[in-house]
């Protein structure tokens, strides 16, 4: 093995690369407008959701309920007629429509339990369901508090004081940009390192390097450091300019610390690459391999939803990926800034899937970079 080979090979991938204007336009999309939107765009959560409002009774209190719904879960309410409500349900302007009946103040003060009813758009899911208990909650306090003339703060026999450690806000942007990072840094690295591989077989520039005095290893290994370095670099332009400073979003830890596990998950996952560029013969098999890869790594690691909430056989089984330990060590740094101490678990996992994982690619690359030329 010689060091000046993987080096000069290596430049080569880089080179390759910035010919390639659709990777390069991937890239950056992943890494700033994709990491943007992740953060600003809140799609679980409700958010400005347009309320629709039929004002048949015209009181004082239900001018209180309608004055009562307000930015940033709900849009300022539109009134409408009781005609017009199916119609805007149907064709999906709203996605709540709440219908305050005749006599409803008079009915209420003189203790006949009037009915309020409310609409819901219950295809928009996560803000159906959330929505919907918010708007019956705002009602309900609203027509309680009209009743008794005050806002009723009864004293409770225990007082729960809270206190949200590393999220003092509960801003929701912060885990969104930060996850997307981390998922990217998967991603990327993925199709990278595959698509260079069968973009030598379909170029034929295979057929050069197996002529030159090069070994596998050394093929292998220059594509691992070219296409982790892009990612890297990517990675930390992300973390510095997207996230810290436009999104202005606080780091705890250490970002050079990050950027190492950071740097051995990137091991890891070109390693994946490659193994997957040496299975599939053509860039869209390779795309299909890539779904059925990338889908569970990312959804099953810890970053999309808790791994307490799966099953253990498939919490047990996700330990042998290393997405899993990278989620585990990104979270712990960026949002509650532990030192190393705390993550080399982390750390050694990584490494080890790593190194699995690079024994595993180079064979099936030694047996058939012969079949490729």
């Amino acid at each position: 093995m010689r060091a000046s080979n993987i080096f000069y090979l290596g430049i080569k991938e880089l080179r390759s690369l910035a010919r390639d204007p659709v990777m390069f336009v991937l890239i950056v999309y992943a890494f700033s407008f994709a990491i943007y939107t992740a953060a600003t765009a809140m799609p679980e959560t409700l958010n400005m959701a347009p309320i629709a409002i039929v004002d048949e009774d015209r009181s004082p209190l239900s001018s209180r309920v309608v004055g009562a719904f307000y930015p940033p879960y709900l849009l300022p309410p539109e009134l409408i007629d009781q005609s017009e409500m199916d119609a805007r349900m149907d064709a999906g302007l709203d996605t709540f429509a709440l219908n305050i009946p005749p006599d409803f103040q008079r009915d209420m003060l003189a203790g006949r339990h009037p009915t309020v009813q409310l609409n819901v758009d219950a295809t928009r899911m996560s803000q159906a369901f959330t929505g919907s208990g918010y708007i019956q909650t705002i009602v309900n306090d609203e027509v309680r508090a009209f009743a008794q003339r005050y806002r009723d703060t009864a004293e409770l026999p225990v007082e729960l004081t809270l206190r949200a450690r590393f999220n003092p806000q509960l801003n929701k942007s912060w885990f969104g940009a930060i996850m997307e990072i981390i998922n990217n840094v998967t991603m990327l690295s993925i199709v990278l390192t595959g698509a260079a591989l069968i973009r030598e077989r379909e170029h034929g520039t295979i057929e050069h390097l197996l002529s030159m005095p090069v070994t596998p290893f050394e093929i292998m290994t220059s594509k691992v450091w070219a296409m982790g370095l892009v990612v890297l670099v990517a990675s930390t332009f992300s973390l510095v300019v997207i996230v810290r400073g436009l999104l202005a979003i606080p780091i705890e830890g250490s970002i050079l610390l990050f950027l190492a596990g950071a740097a051995a998950q990137l091991f890891a996952t070109t390693s994946l690459g490659i193994f997957l560029g040496t299975i599939a013969r053509s860039m869209p098999q390779f795309g299909l391999l890539l779904m059925l890869v990338l889908l569970p790594l990312e959804m099953l690691s810890g970053g999309t939803t808790p791994r307490e909430s799966m099953p253990d056989v498939v919490r047990y089984l996700m330990l042998a990926a290393p997405n899993t330990h990278f989620v585990m060590l990104a979270q712990a740094i960026l949002y509650r800034g532990a030192g190393f101490s705390v993550v080399w678990p982390q750390f050694v996992a990584i490494i080890a899937i790593g190194t699995a994982l690079f024994g595993i690619a180079l064979a099936r690359f030694r047996k058939t970079i012969g079949l490729m030329a």
